[in-house]
């Protein structure tokens, strides 16, 4: 976009002489440059995404913390499948609503529904700091997963209708981010709460729990008047800039279909298209690790010998080494503006990394096996966003890229089901031998899924330039409505 240059005109006076060097199809822009812009659209949009998925996935994981700070003793869940059981508890109404909740936040407005779910798990995980059974811990984290449903793929959802694909993975990446940064930040503040233990008759491990709930609901409470919704309702935007977007957005990926109803039968149409199912797939494989580490990393790295807050302290670096590694990974996939070996070259970091985790054993070498914890986090937390990313930006319209996310993310959780059972308390003797093996095999799953994800997408895209059709024989309301799946569009690798 080139920046607008002042000539003189005919009584002497200076005239706007509009030159968009960069693409002169799209409408001019006067008031601005695409650069200021898009800076703009970033300044809205990515701080208040980021912190509010930090404080959700924050939310979600501290109970990795508070175990060693006390929870499972205090409880009676210090053996047995009970903690393990707490934690599954979470991910059934986090994969049963997660299209309703997209479906929701397209009706009700981002600000309104995703700002409203932040306020009720900030007040659920204030009530997981005051219970004093079990059973109060399984109400919790069941309440806990309904509000938490929305908040991944609806975020992802209105981020995919602000850019274009090559300006997404860098800031897909950026906000999948706050999953390693709410990981150290945890560890850092589970470090200084635990020292409140006995404070006002509280354990360490309740403080956690009341004092993140807290920050929530307060932050939430904020959050209604700054998250933003779609480029078609804004008002930090003139009318020349939401033109601009808008004329941006659709040449790209097609028009966004705003208006598109989204019922059951259109819901369900979406599944007929077997690379929806595929994606699913990819991203399922990579949550099972992912969330096998996030909940108990904290054990992990205990099992090496340390007390509970140098636990807590050692549990940081890792997670910060991801946030490096992942945006590295984004800042070459929008470069080179390709996502297939993005996916495969994480995966491969991360397998190494358990590869090591199940030849080393012993805290005589503690050093190595914690080092193997820099390199599955690195791997799995760099290759999911590039994953997710590489699916939504390839789906175009309101109603494909709504559901088709929310059922990638949906299907996909139903990892952490299986990763919550993957690391029990009788396989320390074994080095957590059988979790590590189980995560590795489930990375291998998601890297057959990107594999087959790549071929389904070249062999549409062969398959429309064999049958090339003219972009004036169909109509602009039937290319709107196909969204990615009309002739003339094509996907991204």
């Amino acid at each position: 976009m080139g920046v607008p240059e002042f000539t003189p005109g005919e009584n002497g006076e200076s005239q706007v002489d509009v030159r968009q060097s960069s693409d002169p199809e799209l409408p001019p822009l006067t008031t601005t440059t695409e650069r200021k812009l898009m800076a703009k659209i970033d300044w809205h949009i990515l701080p208040c995404l980021c912190v509010l998925y930090l404080l959700a996935f924050l939310d979600r994981v501290n109970i990795s913390n508070a175990a060693i700070l006390g929870l499972k003793d205090d409880l009676d869940i210090a053996t047995g499948t009970k903690y393990n059981t707490a934690l599954t508890i979470f991910f059934v109404p986090y994969i049963i609503f997660e299209i309703p909740s997209n479906v929701l936040l397209k009706k009700l407005k981002p600000h309104v529904w995703l700002s409203f779910c932040m306020f009720m798990f900030g007040v659920v995980m204030i009530c997981q700091g005051l219970v004093s059974n079990w059973g109060g811990l399984m109400t919790t984290r069941f309440f806990l997963g309904v509000f938490e449903t929305g908040m991944f793929p609806g975020c992802f959802y209105l981020m995919g209708m602000w850019y274009k694909r090559s300006e997404a993975q860098k800031r897909f990446s950026f906000f999948f981010s706050s999953t390693t940064l709410a990981g150290a930040f945890g560890g850092v503040l589970a470090s200084g709460i635990g020292k409140m233990q006995g404070m006002r008759g509280y354990g360490g491990w309740r403080w956690v729990f009341i004092l993140e709930g807290v920050l929530t609901a307060v932050v939430a409470l904020v959050w209604f008047f700054v998250i933003p919704d779609f480029p078609e309702d804004v008002k930090w935007m003139n009318e020349e800039e939401r033109e601009f977007i808008r004329a941006k957005l659709a040449k790209d990926v097609g028009k966004a279909a705003q208006h598109t109803r989204l019922g059951p039968r259109e819901v369900l149409g979406v599944f007929k298209d077997y690379k929806v199912l595929i994606a699913g797939v990819a991203y399922f494989g990579l949550i099972v690790p992912a969330y096998g580490y996030a909940y108990f990393a904290p054990t992990i790295i205990q099992s090496y010998g340390y007390d509970p807050i140098k636990t807590q302290l050692y549990s940081i670096p890792p997670w910060a080494a991801a946030w490096g590694f992942s945006m590295v990974i984004a800042f070459f996939s929008d470069r080179l503006r390709h996502r297939f070996a993005f996916t495969l070259i994480p995966m491969a970091v991360a397998i190494a990394g358990f590869a090591m985790l199940l030849n080393i054993h012993g805290k005589e070498n503690r050093n190595p096996q914690y080092g193997a914890l820099f390199l599955l986090t690195s791997g799995c937390y760099s290759a999911m966003p590039v994953i997710v990313c590489w699916f939504a930006m390839n789906l175009g319209g309101h109603l494909r890229r709504s559901v088709g996310t929310a059922w990638q993310v949906g299907f996909g959780n139903i990892g952490g089901i299986i990763s919550t059972y993957s690391f029990l308390e009788k396989d320390a003797k074994v080095f957590y031998r059988p979790g590590f093996i189980i995560c590795l095999s489930f990375i291998c799953l998601s890297a057959v899924a990107c594999i087959a994800y790549f071929f389904a997408v070249w062999y549409e895209n062969r398959k429309r330039d064999r049958a090339a059709v003219d972009p004036n024989a169909i109509s602009e309301e039937e290319e709107e409505y196909l969204g990615d799946l009309a002739p003339t569009y094509r996907y991204q690798y």
